[in-house]
């Protein structure tokens, strides 16, 4: 990594990739850097020229900061469909232009593809050129190059290529990759793949943003399922009919504080007679409190609701504390700035302090601190 800012990857030609985008692997333990995507030119195409690796991606232990290596992501072994890859727990997810995603071992392709293990700020030797690793202009050799087709741990075909595995015991959610089941998703087992009892969550919801799904960060194994104005916190149990067979159970639901969505709308006839037709809002209706983000505190235990309104020409927002295992309301912070949907915002939960940041016109950002205070009753 050099100033902060990009990272070189030398091959044979030599090439500098910028950072396209940076996650964890394991929370605070290990992160990895992935490149942008690797284009082949038309004049490369012309030439005959095959560019075959796509992108590269560089996997770093946090403390002390340590490289574990960087690897390639090439059509030889990942075939010629790869259209992006994530890392996450140990596991790599590529997703492929066939709505296809493929797990593979992390593990596994450090022990059989590594060449070398490398040690940021060594001097190292790379194809007759010398430098210090993760210095500019040397930058940081390709130390685990895949030369052939992995062993794949798990794949399936799903919707908008978005897999997500957890849970106790190990389930994973997805979208069949068909139109009747757009808006649906199915909770499997990862054992042998069989749906789960109640294993499909449709929110039916009628808005403008889908609902989203994703396993407990509590580690808990439970499930969030966030919709317009419903949150359902989901429970995976075994069932008694079937040992290897799994149930979703709901264990408590946390509902926004709305007025009745119906609302009558009066036109009269060319013969004065009057006519009131009823119409349903939107799920997520501006004038609707509607739910925008969910945020979990570890060390509370506790769950962080921003719910946001248009009230007078302007959303306004405000952050409803939940206790984690029971759902139940203990506070609501009211959000001074007005929070504009159109515009992106990040909310951060840490003890007594809540941090939102806004993105403001003209790609300015602003941050919001605040301090949530414990009253005790008169």
């Amino acid at each position: 990594m050099a100033d902060g800012c990009f990272f070189q990857l030398n091959m044979v030609p030599v090439l500098t990739h910028l950072p396209r985008y940076l996650g964890w692997d394991v929370s605070q333990e290990t992160f990895y850097i992935k490149s942008v995507q690797n284009k082949q030119t038309p004049l490369a195409r012309q030439a005959g020229v095959d560019q075959s690796t796509l992108m590269y991606l560089a996997v770093f232990k946090v403390v002390p900061l340590k490289l574990v290596g960087i690897l390639d992501i090439n059509k030889k072994a990942f075939g010629s469909t790869v259209v992006d890859v994530i890392l996450s727990q140990g596991v790599l997810a590529v997703s492929h232009s066939s709505k296809v995603v493929k797990l593979y071992s992390f593990e596994n392709i450090v022990q059989k593809y590594m060449t070398k293990e490398l040690v940021l700020g060594e001097q190292y030797e790379w194809s007759g050129v010398g430098g210090i690793i993760g210095e500019p202009p040397f930058g940081i050799p390709v130390n685990i190059p895949i030369s052939d087709c992995l062993p794949v741990l798990f794949e399936v075909s799903c919707f908008s290529n978005g897999i997500q595995i957890g849970g106790h015991p190990w389930h994973y959610i997805f979208t069949p990759n068909n139109k009747k089941h757009q808006g649906t998703h199915h909770i499997c087992s990862l054992q042998d793949g069989s749906l789960a009892k109640n294993g499909i969550q449709d929110m039916k919801c009628c808005s403008l943003e889908s609902d989203w799904i994703y396993f407990h960060p509590d580690d808990s194994g439970r499930i969030i399922h966030v919709g317009p104005s419903v949150i359902n916190i989901l429970k995976i149990l075994k069932t008694e009919e079937r040992h290897s067979q799994s149930e979703v159970v709901q264990e408590f639901t946390i509902t926004a504080h709305r007025v009745d969505n119906a609302a009558s709308q009066v036109s009269i006839t060319s013969s004065g007679r009057i006519v009131k037709r009823r119409f349903h809002q939107l799920d997520d209706d501006p004038e609707q409190e509607t739910f925008r983000m969910v945020e979990y505190e570890d060390e509370l235990d506790l769950l962080a609701v921003v719910e946001v309104a248009h009230r007078e020409e302007e959303g306004k927002a405000h952050v409803r504390i939940h206790d984690n295992q029971t759902g139940m309301f203990l506070k609501k912070v009211p959000l001074v700035e007005s929070w504009d949907v159109t515009y992106s915002h990040e909310l951060f939960f840490d003890l007594d302090t809540i941090v939102h940041i806004e993105q403001k016109k003209n790609n300015q950002f602003c941050c919001h601190v605040y301090k949530v205070t414990c009253r005790r009753p008169d």
